[in-house]
């Protein structure tokens, strides 16, 4: 029988979040077993002090939500996160860049990202909302070839979020290559379970406590 709890990254990466805030998403995630808590850069040591060892791992984000800083400002985001104790970093792409036909410089920036956590985790964020299919192709092909251990969809900050057709899509070129994380707009437990039937070995969410209800 699936665990669900085993999939979540319990989220909170909006600008207004609180310590308060961030300390129950903690708790939550301590009460519930989650995999991760996911948090802005700045919340990282409160969140490592308020989970205090436990099993739940702190993921947090780097370039985000726009992926358009300079791989520079990314790979000295990343390295400060590692530094403060995360466990996994979630990248956004440069989409622009993609879009441009840039491949070089996307997998490079990836590639050195990765280089920068060394054996913590990296998920790449391609945001699929703005991409199209060969685009979405293109972007895991290059997270492969970089070393990243996730392709995941979305922010959850685009015009879109999640879907089970892209997330088909994106198993289908990384296949045993990379994992998968979905995210944006997940808020039920069907719809969890349905994205796990698919392939995808994280979920990110901010609905963690209602998904695992029975």
């Amino acid at each position: 029988m699936i665990q669900l709890a085993d999939y979540i990254d319990h989220t909170l990466l909006k600008a207004t979040a609180t310590e308060a805030q961030i300390r129950t998403l903690c708790r939550e995630a301590m009460t519930h077993r989650f995999k991760a808590v996911c948090v802005n850069g700045c919340w990282v040591p409160l969140a490592l002090a308020v989970l205090d060892q436990s099993v739940v791992k702190v993921a947090t984000v780097v370039g985000f939500p726009l992926g358009a800083m300079t791989t520079e400002a990314k790979v000295d985001e990343a390295k400060d996160a590692i530094q403060n104790g995360a466990d996994e970093v979630d990248m956004v792409m440069n989409v622009g860049w993609l879009k441009s036909g840039y491949d070089t410089k996307v997998q490079l920036e990836m590639g050195l990202i990765k280089e920068a956590i060394g054996d913590k985790v990296l998920k790449v964020i391609l945001e699929t909302c703005y991409l199209t299919n060969d685009e979405k192709r293109k972007a895991c092909e290059l997270a492969v070839r970089a070393g990243a251990d996730f392709v995941k969809t979305s922010t959850g900050f685009g015009t879109g979020g999640a879907t089970f057709e892209d997330v088909r899509l994106m198993k289908s070129v990384v296949g045993d290559n990379a994992l998968i994380k979905a995210s944006g707009g997940i808020r039920d437990r069907e719809t969890a379970l349905k994205y796990i039937d698919l392939g995808v070995s994280r979920i990110g969410t901010s609905s963690g406590p209602i998904l695992v209800q029975n």
